[in-house]
């Protein structure tokens, strides 16, 4: 009966909801795409969703991407599982408790995540052609910092800001120091409302540590591409697990 229900409920959804995803940031939108349909009632409070195997075809993924991305929704409250016979995945119910954002903010996240994307790239670009090697030996140490909050969010999110307003400093520009500092402002704000799973976290950090790489190496187009991956990301969580977004 558990396995009809199953692919009852998968015919049922919209194939964007299980389209295939994109490889750069497949686990971010994996959980975008499985959040989404959750908040909007397609995956229903207590129903269990299709098994790996289908997927993984259907989304395009790996199976360690989707666990990955499962893990994240479970740490989230959004999912949970259970093993033996007529286990598997379900959607949780009820959903956890959140204050939702003002109609306001709902209305300008995306407008939030768009300015930070066209600060944050020039950053980049110009961190490549100017940090230091005193620049980026503390950013690496930031990083290592980061590392080690995955558990602890309050923490992350203060290393997370001095690493960004960092790279921001080390392009030696005034004004790219304040608009990183105004748009990191207007992120915190934002990601206040959604969970912060610890696999969400180390997936944005392995996004830092490759950034760096590229920076030290004076790529900056390489860096580009990464940051892009890495707002991108944030993005794809943000529309994911935001209460009502």
């Amino acid at each position: 009966m558990a396995g009809t229900a199953e692919r009852r409920t998968a015919r049922m959804l919209p194939n964007a909801v299980f389209a295939p995803v994109r490889s750069l940031t497949a686990f971010e939108e994996t959980v975008e795409r499985l959040g989404t349909a959750i908040k909007l009632g397609l995956l229903t409070p207590g129903s269990r969703l299709p098994a790996e195997r289908e997927l993984c075809a259907r989304l395009g993924i790996a199976r360690s991407t989707l666990r990955q991305a499962l893990t994240a929704l479970s740490q989230s409250g959004h999912v949970f599982a259970t093993r033996g016979r007529g286990g598997g995945t379900f959607v949780s119910d009820p959903q956890p408790p959140t204050d939702p954002p003002s109609p306001e903010m709902l209305a300008l996240w995306r407008e939030t995540c768009d300015q930070r994307l066209a600060v944050e790239l020039g950053v980049a670009v110009l961190a490549a052609e100017r940090a230091e090697r005193a620049d980026l030996d503390a950013l690496d140490e930031l990083a290592a910092t980061l590392e080690g909050a995955l558990e602890d969010f309050a923490a992350y999110r203060q290393a997370d800001v001095r690493l960004h307003v960092g790279l921001a400093e080390s392009t030696r520009s005034t004004q790219l120091v304040r608009a990183m500092t105004e748009t990191q402002g207007a992120m915190t704000d934002l990601i206040a409302y959604i969970a912060h799973p610890p696999q969400v976290l180390s997936s944005s950090n392995t996004q830092h540590r490759r950034l760096l790489a590229a920076v030290r190496e004076r790529d900056g187009m390489r860096a580009a591409q990464i940051m892009t991956e890495h707002l991108q990301g944030t993005e794809h969580i943000l529309a994911g697990l935001l209460p009502g977004g």
